[in-house]
C-alpha cells in the first residue's frame, strides 16, 4: 500500500490548476479501495509524471534564450520611454491642427455657403434684368418688324432658370415679374406665329433669301423639327418641280439624240444631282444653326421626294422602253427553249447598258448620303453613349435599305440579270452557228466572239456598282463556258482533229483567264500564259477594287467576288484537261501510227558489227538521219498550222512517244562493241535534233535510252560495277537491277554466266 501511495504527492501539481495537472483528482485517488484499481492509477500517474518531466526538460532549454530576451527588454525600457514621451507631444500637436483645420474648413464652408448666396442673387438680379430687357427689347422688335432680334430675346428668355424666375415671382416684385412674363408669353405666340406665315408666305412666293431668313429664326423659338420639316417641304417642291420639268424634257426627246438611249438613267442622275447639291448647299446652314446631328432628319424628308420622283421615272422607263413584257418575254424563251417568239438579243443591249447606268447612279447617291449622315451622327455622338449611336446606326440603315428607290433598283437588277443571262447565251449560241476559219489564222472566229461576249456581259455587270449582280453575272458566265461552250469544243474534237480545234481549245484556256485580267476593256485579249488564274485573278480584283473602296459591301463582298472568280478560273482548268486529252488523241492517231515503223527500221539495221562496218556507217548514216528527215517533215505540217503552245505541247508527247518506241526495239537488237558505240552516237544525234524543235527539257525523257546506250558501250561485264551503287556519285539511275542485266544480255560478246554473277 506504501507503495501504491507514494506517487500521491505527485498530483499535486494537477490541484494548484498547472498546465501538468493530473487527470486523476486526489479524491478520486483516496476513494480507491481495489489493489487493480490502485494500480491502474499508479501507472497512470506515471505516464503523466514522465510526460511533465519532458515539458520541464523543454522548458529548462529554452531559459537561456527567454533569460537573454528579458535583458534585451530591459535595455529597450529608456527608449521606450522616450518614445511615449515624443508620441504624446505627436497626439498633441495632431489634436491642435485637427481643431484648427476644423475651425478653418468651417469658415471656409460658411464662405463658399455666402459666394453662392451671392451668385445665387446676382444670377437672379441678372435674370430679371434679362427678363425686364427681354420684354422691352421684343416688343421694340416686333414693331421695326426686326424678327431676328425679337427670336434672339425670346431665346434668351427661354434659357433662363425657371427656377431662379419662379423664386422672383415669390418676392415682392412678383407682381410685376408675372406681368413681364406673361408679356413675354404673349410675345412669344405672337413671333411663332408671325415667322410661320411669313416662312409659308416666302415659300408661296418661292423666295429663297425669305425662306432660308426666316428657317433660321426656328431654332431660336425652340421650333427645331418644325423649322426643319418646313424648309424640307420647301427644298422638295423645288425638287419635285425640277424633276417634273426634267420629264417632261424625256418625252420630248428627238430618239435620234446622241443621249436617247440612256436618257431615263441621265433624267435620275440629274435628280440625285440636284439633291445633293441642296444637302451640300444647306448642310452648313443646318449645322451652324440647328445644331449637329440634324442633318438626318432634312435627308430623310428629302429622300421620300426622292422615292416618289424616282417611281415616275421607273414607270416611264418600264413604260416607254417596254421592260417588263420583254423581261417576260425572255423568261417564256429561256423556259421553253424554243425558237418561236425569241426575242432578237440585240434589241436588249441599249436596255441593259441603261439599267446598269440607272443603278450606277443610284449606288453613288446612297453612298454620297450615306457619307454625310454618318459626318453629322460623328459630330453630334461625340459624347453620346453606345446605345444612342447603335440606335443612329439603325436609322440610316434603315434609310439606305427599306427606301423605295433601293428597292425599286433591286428589282430592275433582278430583270437585268434575266435578261443579261439571255443575251449572253444567245449571242454565244449566235458566234458558235456563224463559227468562220480564215485562210492563215490559227484559231476560228468563234472563240474570240464568244470571250468578247463573255467579257463585255461581266464588265457591264461590272460597271452597275452592284456586288451580287457581279456575283450573278460571274456565276453565269462559268455557267455557260463550263458547260455550253466546253460541249461545243468536245463536239468538234469528236468529228475528228483538224488544227483549228486544238487553236480553239488553247484560246478557250488562255481566254477564260484572260476575261478575268481585261474585263474591263474591248477588243484583243492578251496572250497570257495558261498558267496565270491566279494573276489573272488578282488583275480582276484591281478593277473591283474602286468598288469596294467606296464602302459597298466591305470584306464580304470581297470574299464573294474572289469566290466567283475561283469558280471561273477553275474552267480555265477544265479547258486544259480538255485540250490535252484532244493532243493525247491526236498523238497517238496521227503521229505514233508514222513514227513508229520509222523507229521500227531500227531493226533492219545490224548493230553486230565490226571496224569496216562501223566506219561504213559513220560514211553513210543507215538510220538515224533519215529517221529525223522524216521527223522534220511532220512537224514541219503540225507547226505551221498550230499556235507555239499547243506545238510545244505536242512536241513533248511526241518526244515520250519515240523514248518508249525507240527503247521497245533495243530490247529486240543485238549489238557488238561497236554496234553500242553506234547506237550512243544515234542516240545522241537524235536528242540534239529534239533539243532544237521544242523548249522542253527532253534529256530527262531518254535518261533510260542514255543508260542503255552506257551499258552497251561498256568493254567488260563488271565494268557496271564502276557506275552502280556506291560509286554512281551524280548519277541516278533509272533502270532496276533485271533489266540492267537484261540490256548487258543484248552484247553478243557478254557471256551470261558473267552477268549473272553480277551483284547489283
Amino acid at each position: 500500500m506504501a507503495a501504491a501511495t507514494a506517487p500521491g504527492p505527485k498530483a499535486s501539481p494537477g490541484e494548484s490548476g498547472g498546465p501538468a495537472a493530473s487527470s486523476l483528482s486526489m479524491e478520486r485517488i483516496q476513494s480507491l479501495t481495489d489493489l487493480a484499481d490502485l494500480e491502474a492509477a499508479y501507472s497512470r500517474l506515471c505516464e503523466e509524471e514522465k510526460v511533465v518531466q519532458e515539458e520541464l526538460d523543454a522548458l529548462l532549454e529554452q531559459q537561456s534564450t527567454i533569460e537573454n530576451k528579458m535583458v534585451a527588454l530591459h535595455r529597450m525600457g529608456p527608449n521606450l520611454q522616450l518614445i511615449e514621451g515624443d508620441a504624446q507631444q505627436l497626439a498633441g500637436m495632431i489634436t491642435f491642427t485637427c481643431n484648427l483645420a476644423e475651425n478653418v474648413s468651417s469658415k471656409v464652408r460658411q464662405l463658399d455657403l455666402a459666394k453662392n448666396r451671392l451668385y445665387q442673387a446676382i444670377q437672379r438680379a441678372d435674370d430679371i434684368l434679362d427678363l425686364k430687357f427681354c420684354m422691352d427689347g421684343v416688343q421694340t422688335a416686333l414693331r421695326n418688324e426686326d424678327y431676328e432680334q425679337a427670336a434672339a430675346h425670346i431665346h434668351r428668355y427661354l434659357s433662363l432658370d425657371k427656377s431662379v424666375i419662379e423664386l422672383s415671382r415669390q418676392g415682392k416684385e412678383g407682381g410685376i415679374i408675372d406681368a413681364n412674363l406673361k408679356l413675354l408669353q404673349e410675345a412669344e405666340q405672337r413671333l411663332k406665329t408671325i415667322v410661320t406665315e411669313k416662312f409659308d408666305t416666302a415659300m408661296k412666293q418661292g423666295d429663297l433669301p425669305q425662306v432660308e431668313r426666316f428657317f433660321k429664326i426656328f431654332p431660336l423659338l425652340g421650333l427645331h423639327e418644325e423649322g426643319l420639316s418646313k424648309f424640307s417641304e420647301y427644298l422638295c417642291k423645288q425638287v419635285a418641280n425640277k424633276a417634273e420639268e426634267n420629264l417632261q424634257l424625256v418625252m420630248g426627246t428627238d430618239m435620234s439624240d446622241r443621249r436617247a438611249a440612256v436618257i431615263f438613267a441621265d433624267t435620275l442622275t440629274l435628280l440625285f444631282e440636284g439633291i445633293a447639291r441642296i444637302v451640300e448647299t444647306h448642310q452648313p446652314i443646318v449645322e451652324t444653326y440647328y445644331g449637329p446631328g440634324r442633318l438626318y432628319t432634312l435627308i430623310k424628308h428629302l429622300q421620300v421626294e426622292c422615292d416618289k420622283q424616282v417611281e415616275k421615272v421607273v414607270d416611264k422607263f418600264m413604260k416607254e422602253r417596254d421592260y417588263h413584257r420583254q423581261f417576260q418575254q425572255v423568261q417564256n424563251s429561256m423556259m421553253r427553249s424554243s425558237s418561236a417568239e425569241k426575242i432578237e438579243p440585240r434589241e436588249l443591249d441599249p436596255i441593259l447598258t441603261e439599267v446598269t447606268l440607272m443603278n450606277a447612279r443610284s449606288e453613288l447617291y446612297l453612298r454620297f448620303i450615306k457619307r454625310r449622315i454618318i459626318a453629322d451622327f460623328e459630330v453630334g455622338d461625340a459624347m453620346a453613349s453606345e446605345e444612342v449611336k447603335q440606335e443612329h446606326q439603325k436609322y440610316l440603315d434603315k434609310l439606305l435599305n427599306n427606301c423605295l428607290l433601293s428597292c425599286t433598283m433591286q428589282e430592275l437588277i433582278g430583270y437585268y440579270i434575266t435578261m443579261e443571262e439571255y443575251f449572253m447565251r444567245e449571242t454565244v449560241n449566235k458566234a458558235v452557228a456563224m463559227d468562220s476559219y480564215e485562210k492563215g489564222q490559227l484559231t476560228s472566229s468563234m472563240v474570240d466572239d464568244v470571250f468578247y461576249i463573255v467579257k463585255k456581259c461581266i464588265g457591264r455587270a461590272l460597271s452597275s456598282s452592284s456586288i451580287d449582280c457581279l456575283c450573278a453575272m460571274i456565276n453565269h458566265s462559268t455557267t455557260e463556258l463550263e458547260s455550253d461552250f466546253r460541249e461545243v469544243l468536245y463536239n468538234k474534237l469528236k468529228q475528228g482533229f483538224p488544227a483549228t480545234t486544238f487553236q480553239d481549245f488553247q484560246r478557250g484556256v488562255t481566254s477564260a483567264v484572260n476575261i478575268m485580267h481585261s474585263s474591263l476593256q474591248q477588243g484583243k485579249f492578251d496572250t497570257k500564259g495558261i498558267e496565270s488564274t491566279d494573276e489573272a485573278k488578282q488583275s480582276f480584283l484591281s478593277d473591283c477594287s474602286k468598288l469596294l473602296s467606296q464602302g459597298f459591301g466591305g470584306e464580304q463582298a470581297q470574299a464573294k467576288i474572289e469566290s466567283c472568280l475561283s469558280d471561273m478560273a477553275a474552267v480555265s482548268n477544265k479547258f486544259r484537261d480538255l485540250l490535252q486529252e484532244g493532243l493525247n488523241e491526236l498523238n497517238s492517231t496521227a503521229i505514233k501510227p508514222q513514227v513508229k515503223p520509222w523507229i521500227n527500221l531500227f531493226l533492219s539495221v545490224s548493230h553486230n558489227i565490226e571496224e569496216e562496218e562501223f566506219s561504213d556507217y559513220e560514211a553513210n548514216d543507215p538510220w538515224v538521219q533519215q529517221f529525223i528527215v522524216n521527223l522534220e517533215q511532220q512537224m514541219t505540217e503540225f507547226k505551221a498550222g498550230l499556235s507555239p503552245v499547243i506545238y510545244d505541247t505536242l512536241t513533248g508527247l511526241m518526244t515520250s512517244l519515240i523514248a518508249i518506241e525507240l527503247e521497245k526495239v533495243l530490247l529486240k537488237s543485238t549489238f557488238s562493241r561497236l554496234g553500242g558505240l553506234q547506237f550512243d552516237k544515234e542516240l545522241r544525234s537524235l536528242i540534239a535534233y529534239l533539243t532544237t524543235v521544242t523548249t522542253w527539257t527532253i534529256r530527262d525523257k531518254f535518261a533510260r535510252l542514255s543508260q542503255m546506250a552506257t551499258i552497251l558501250n561498256l568493254e567488260r561485264v563488271t565494268e557496271i560495277l564502276d557506275y552502280w551503287g556506291p560509286n554512281s556519285g551524280p548519277l541516278t539511275w533509272r533502270l532496276t537491277p533485271a533489266e540492267v542485266r537484261q540490256v548487258l544480255a543484248l552484247r553478243i560478246d557478254f557471256r551470261s554466266e558473267d552477268i549473272k554473277r553480277l551483284r547489283l
